[in-house]
């Protein structure tokens, strides 16, 4: 028997239409849509299945929607296809807010509160830093250390006057294979694409995103989240998750609520995680949710384990006919 990990998307995975064919195939679908439709007081799977992308893209949509078509998906395998977390699951972790859907998936939090603390989540990263301020680029063909050198020298920059001035640039995702993306401020980010260029690196560019995820400039957002988490009723998850933050094991609730805080500041250290799951004895992935993206990071990061995306009905009876 496979030793399974089931992980779950983050933000760029969206898609116009994702889920809809599974909410018409399966009432166990349906009913997850319409729980978090209800948390939000928002007819969220309205954008979801039908647009537009403008307004599915959007941080404070496209966060809960994300997590939404996770769940559904996990609802249908565990309602329609016998699939038992505890059973089934060695291990689970998310990318950025795929770590709520996670925690969503293994009882720690329930679906209407997370899709709050999205919404919430979603609102607090968008307003942190104002439109134009800061933004994020991908370094193709570049290790953590090499991208932390660069996000060094891209950071001094030197005024019209002589002066030397630090701005920030961080490394905000460890995704493996040669990919890291960076955060910060604008003329940084800028500053980080000449250079990589420069220095002869694969690749190097803009990323279509709104504010600078995953670094220090989020610190209002982590304390809006703080606030938010502070009363929020988190269980011991029914399978250990592995946190973003230390590419670690975490079962506590206490140590969840204070990680999920460090996340919206912190380096999404996915390489490590796939790299420590594969360590506990993990050989197979299965992504749980829209899109393939995090099936082709694994593959890229180990190429030996064994990788699933399952996120329509097709998928969902070739995952179970597979079992």
């Amino acid at each position: 028997m496979p030793v399974q990990a089931f992980v779950f998307p983050g933000q760029g995975s969206q898609s116009v239409g994702m889920g809809r064919d599974l909410a018409e195939a399966f009432a166990p679908a349906r009913e997850v849509f319409q729980e978090v439709d209800d948390a939000l007081g928002q007819h969220l799977s309205k954008i979801i299945f039908e647009g537009p992308m403008e307004d599915l893209t959007r941080t404070d949509n496209a966060q809960p929607a994300l997590m939404a078509v996770s769940l559904a998906v996990l609802r249908v395998l565990e309602r329609e296809g016998g699939v038992d977390m505890k059973r089934d699951v060695a291990l689970v972790a998310g990318h950025s807010l795929g770590e709520y859907s996670a925690l969503a998936a293994t009882g720690a939090l329930g679906i209407a509160q997370t899709a709050r603390l999205l919404r919430v989540r979603g609102n607090a990263m968008q307003k942190a830093v104002p439109v134009g301020k800061g933004g994020m680029a991908a370094l193709i063909g570049v290790d953590m250390d090499r991208a932390a050198s660069l996000c060094a020298e891209a950071a001094d920059f030197t005024d019209e006057a002589g002066r030397t001035h630090r701005q920030v640039i961080e490394v905000a995702n460890d995704n493996g294979g040669g990919q890291v993306v960076v955060a910060g401020e604008m003329a940084a980010i800028d500053r980080i694409i000449a250079i990589a260029r420069e220095q002869g690196i694969k690749r190097a560019l803009k990323l279509p995103v709104s504010a600078p995820f995953h670094c220090s400039m989020m610190e209002p957002a982590a304390e809006e989240m703080r606030a938010a988490l502070a009363d929020a009723v988190i269980n011991a998850p029914v399978v250990p998750v592995v946190a973003n933050v230390t590419a670690a094991k975490v079962t506590g609730p206490d140590m969840i609520r204070d990680l999920l805080v460090r996340q919206i500041t912190g380096t999404v250290r996915w390489r490590e995680s796939v790299e420590a799951m594969v360590g506990m004895g993990v050989d197979s992935f299965v992504e749980i949710g829209a899109g393939k993206v995090l099936a082709g990071l694994v593959r890229r990061i180990n190429g030996d384990v064994a990788t699933r995306s399952v996120g329509t009905p097709a998928d969902i009876e070739a995952f179970l006919a597979a079992r």
